[in-house]
């Protein structure tokens, strides 16, 4: 049977029940959720609907004023009706999919199952958001159609932005339906789809929990502070800034007790989780648990916010004692700890840290000796491959790399000898592996990823990359040009794709040069189009911001306007060339990324995509056609009898005030993105894949656009407009006195100028005053100052 998902209900309204139901909004589903009529309501409240759906829509509202945000616009909320479960149950009837949210108690979710096997329709999907009960007793009692079409899929917190989406199958489940969710969670919830056995935690949960009790014993088994590891376990081992206390805060002390102790109580066979249960709780997670200090909902955790700021304005931070359990200012931890990161490549870092001597190598080897050797005895109890485990701990915990990529970087043989050294079982089908001669877990052949499949001894590739194109697999092969800051591959069927690599992707001469040397090479020798993308965590944070302001500072005018020149014509050449070229994007889509993205033939975005012009942040106006590209975009919304000014104004104020999208989808309310030129990839990294597609699309029939003369500018009229409401936001000291002349020149360009009336400009006559304005500003002092600082601090000035 094809199920088809249009409308679904979200039973249980929580914190996961109404992210969920956002993440289902955001796709464009009708979605009911629906909770408890409040206990504590009085007699004349009970007969009042508002009051009966009080605990729901106070969930709801909540939801939508929290951050990061749930929605990828907010006006898709209105996707979602709410209710309660005594007066609206029997309104599943229409859904296409239930899932239950509710709390983690087997007795609670059996009744709601119960009532869904009630009013449910036949053939309708019903799922568990279940972070480890068994899905097995949950489908305990239910009817055969109901048994057939369960099954557990668990969502991480928050469900927007953990893109791991376990599938949890048990006995009964039809494989249909299996087949069905690997596929829906992929392509239209966007996330990492992975199959679990009905196992306590499942896989994310279940070496999550491993891996954060490890950090505690190795934190007090050294010695260590919390300031200390959390240097240690962050960004320096590719994982996330709130490494491990401060991700301990976030997530809430409480919550990972609760899922840590599940697991401990349901567990069996474990070897590391039975030496744990014997071990007695540290004696500081049992004096934040009794003081209801739980992390950041209650105010202080294993940190505390003092509301104090020191000299420089930073909030002061207090961290706990582990010793004394009291509260003291945080520390910096000795500078030492952070030289490996000084080592780009990952593979040689990671020997490096696990090869040290000092007390922070020791913890990490230690710490990876555990993690590794835990995983590899874990398959095939909670997963039949090995791959299965990387994927779900990259996705779930926002770790750069699995436990099994990370064996990979040490060495597989260093791997085996730090778990023997520190006392721990090599997993029998390793050993194998190891006498077999294989000393990889993964490996590329052919342009595809394989993994080491220890049922059949043999590679194979790995099933979760089949429909993504990942341009690493494409390393071994010659690359189309290559130069320090960009690689052009080929794609096949006559595509390549332009992938930056310099420091954050940032715009350089030498990217400028390889995308202009691509369109001449596809030109030429009858390629079908251009991809311009990559697999990086962003797209681009814009141009080279250092090398601009050392220019600058060094008063090399006639060079900058080159580069600016030069920036400028690289983008008109993407809009203008003869074949078609597509932006595929994720992450930060700052400044020239953005130009670069508003000059192409269409775009991919990944949903996770932040578009922004961003220039006026450090005084200067975007100059590589995105300020001319926001007239012109004026221009086209521009209609016969039209005022003109409010379209001026909101083109004015997206640049002036340096308006960056939280999504893709909030790029289009911009003007950043278009309606039918740009679309919304929900997967990241499903992008380049479709922008291939699109760009072979293009192909059949492509006409290269001519420049355009048909701009239409408002001139003197419009700039008095714009100059009234500059000098209403300095006198509302909305912005600086300097933020004033930045946006001066951004009414400049938008209006055409000093021009005496309204008339049609051309595309180069806007560029020219753009790079007229980028160099004036980059000549005042004030515009350096504030490159110089957000190089120093990664913020802006505001002087």
């Amino acid at each position: 049977m094809q199920h088809r998902i249009k409308k679904v209900a979200v039973l249980g309204s929580g914190v996961m029940g109404s992210g969920i139901a956002c993440h289902f909004a955001n796709i464009g589903l009708d979605v009911l959720m629906l909770d408890i009529v409040p206990f504590n309501l009085s007699e004349e409240e009970k007969k009042d609907p508002v009051k009966r759906n009080s605990q729901v829509n106070g969930a709801l509202a909540a939801a939508l004023k929290s951050k990061p945000a749930p929605l990828f616009k907010k006006d898709f909320a209105s996707h979602i009706t709410t209710g309660n479960f005594d007066d609206d149950f029997e309104k599943i009837g229409d859904a296409d999919w239930i899932i239950e949210v509710v709390v983690e108690r087997l007795d609670i979710k059996q009744q709601i199952f119960a009532r869904v096997d009630k009013h449910r329709k036949a053939g309708s999907l019903v799922t568990s958001n279940t972070s480890g009960i068994p899905i097995t007793m949950l489908a305990e009692g239910r009817s055969d159609d109901f048994r057939k079409h369960f099954c557990g899929t668990h969502f991480f917190n928050p469900p927007r932005y953990l893109r791991l989406f376990e599938v949890i199958p048990h006995e009964d489940t039809d494989p249909g339906v299996v087949d069905f969710f690997m596929h829906y969670g992929d392509v239209y919830l966007g996330k990492q789809t992975v199959l679990c056995k009905d196992t306590p935690g499942f896989i994310g949960n279940r070496i999550g929990v491993m891996s954060g009790v490890q950090m505690m014993d190795l934190t007090v088994k050294y010695d260590m502070t919390i300031e200390e590891v959390d240097a240690i376990t962050g960004s320096l081992i590719g994982r996330p800034n709130t490494a491990t206390y401060r991700l301990q805060d976030l997530v809430g002390i409480d919550t990972s007790a609760k899922v840590s102790g599940f697991v401990m109580s349901n567990v069996s066979d474990d070897e590391y989780i039975e030496l744990v249960k014997g071990k007695k709780q540290p004696e500081f997670m049992a004096h934040l648990l009794d003081n209801k200090w739980f992390g950041n909902k209650s105010g202080q955790g294993f940190y505390k916010k003092t509301g104090e700021r020191d000299e420089a304005g930073k909030s002061i931070i207090h961290a706990l004692n582990l010793k004394t359990l009291e509260y003291a200012p945080a520390t910096r931890p000795r500078p030492e700890i952070g030289k490996a990161k000084m080592i780009d490549d990952m593979g040689r870092r990671m020997k490096a840290i696990v090869g040290g001597d000092d007390k922070e190598s020791k913890f990490l080897r230690e710490y990876y000796a555990g993690l590794i050797a835990y995983s590899a005895n874990r398959v095939p109890e909670i997963a039949d491959d090995l791959y299965s485990i990387d994927d779900a701990m990259r996705t779930g915990y926002f770790w750069e790399y699995g436990p099994f990529e990370t064996w990979d970087q040490i060495g597989f043989a260093n791997g085996i000898k730090m778990i023997t050294e520190n006392g721990g079982k090599v997993a029998d089908w390793v050993k194998e592996m190891s006498e077999n001669g294989h000393d990889t877990f993964y490996k590329v052949e052919g342009g595809k990823r394989m993994f080491y499949d220890q049922a059949t001894k043999a590679y194979k590739p790995v099933p979760s990359l089949e429909n993504y194109i990942i341009l690493d697999t494409l390393r071994d092969s010659a690359p189309v040009i290559k130069n320090d800051s960009a690689t052009v591959h080929d794609l096949g069927d006559g595509v390549m794709c332009v992938e930056f690599t310099s420091k954050s992707n940032s715009i350089d001469y030498d990217i400028g040069q390889a995308v202009s040397d691509a369109i001449d090479k596809a030109e030429a020798e009858g390629w079908a189009g251009i991809v311009i993308g990559n697999n990086a965590k962003n797209f681009t944070v814009g141009a080279n911001l250092m090398n601009v302001g050392m220019m600058a500072m060094g008063q090399q005018f006639d060079e900058l306007e080159k580069l600016i020149d030069g920036f400028q014509q690289i983008n008109m050449k993407i809009k203008t060339c003869k074949v078609p070229v597509v932006v595929a994007t994720q992450g930060y889509v700052f400044g020239g990324g953005c130009e670069i993205s508003m000059h192409a033939d269409a775009g991919i975005y990944a949903a996770e995509s932040y578009i922004g012009l961003v220039e006026v942040g450090v005084g200067l106006i975007p100059g590589g056609g995105g300020t001319k590209e926001m007239a012109l975009r004026a221009s086209d919304k521009f209609f016969e009898g039209d005022v003109m000014m409010p379209t001026l104004i909101d083109a004015f104020q997206t640049i002036a005030t340096a308006k960056v999208s939280t999504s893709a989808s909030e790029a289009f309310d911009f003007g950043y993105l278009i309606e039918g030129k740009d679309f919304v990839e929900t997967n990241l990294q499903r992008n380049i894949g479709e922008a291939k597609r699109k760009v072979l699309e293009l192909a059949r029939e492509y006409v290269a656009p001519s420049i355009r003369e048909d701009i239409t500018v408002l001139g003197r009229a419009g700039l008095a407009a714009l100059y009234t409401a500059i000098n209403e936001f300095k006198l509302g000291k909305y912005i600086s006195e300097y933020d004033g002349i930045v946006a001066g020149h951004v009414a400049n360009i938008l209006c055409g100028g000093e021009l005496t009336q309204t008339q049609q400009v051309g595309e180069q006559y806007l560029l020219d005053l753009e790079r007229e304005a980028f160099l004036s500003l980059l000549g005042n002092q004030k515009t350096l100052e504030r490159i110089q600082y957000t190089l120093q601090n990664n913020k802006p000035l505001r002087n």
